[in-house]
């Protein structure tokens, strides 16, 4: 065992040595930056599979239920990109998108909807003002920047969502 104690020993020392190197200087706060999320593909035209059953009621009508998970399946190019404001950033969520769709084949097709959106009325709100923001034409960063101008001042926490790619770029 001894024998072991001094090479575990000199690598541990190597290993701190060589991390503290590579990392930035200890006065620097600054926060890490968001990752940009894998380009995700959009849901094929066609039908999308039924939504999740609950055991709850709906915090919209159905139909603007339907139509807020449909265009986050067929437009995560969208809400990829726009934060949400309801606190569901403690299970995970990264964007609104994340409050309807859980998880996607590569090529777009719907795997599993997140269920959090049927019953969070503020998932929902967010989801629909960006809906009709993009289907009044404006950009993935004006949708955002008027969320963000409209939720932030009023509640305390939201997704930990990556800016859009600049005009011109993907991501």
């Amino acid at each position: 065992m001894r024998q072991l104690m001094f090479p575990v020993t000199v690598l541990f020392g190597a290993a701190l040595a060589v991390s503290v190197a590579a990392s930035p200087g200890q006065t620097s706060r600054k926060a890490p930056a968001i990752a940009a999320p894998a380009p995700m593909r959009p849901a094929p035209a066609g039908a999308l599979p039924p939504l999740p059953r609950v055991s709850f009621e709906p915090a919209r009508p159905m139909t603007v239920v339907q139509q807020v998970y449909e265009f986050a399946a067929r437009h995560p190019e969208v809400l990829g990109y726009v934060p949400c404001y309801c606190g569901c950033e403690s299970v995970g969520h990264k964007s609104n998108h994340d409050c309807f769709v859980r998880s996607r084949a590569a090529d777009g097709h719907i795997v599993e909807w997140d269920s959090h959106g049927l019953g969070c009325a503020i998932c929902l709100d967010v989801g629909r003002k960006a809906m009709t923001m993009f289907n009044q034409g404006m950009s993935v960063s004006a949708i955002r920047t008027a969320i963000e101008r409209e939720y932030s001042g009023r509640l305390p926490s939201h997704t930990p969502t990556p800016l859009p790619p600049a005009p011109g770029r993907t991501s």
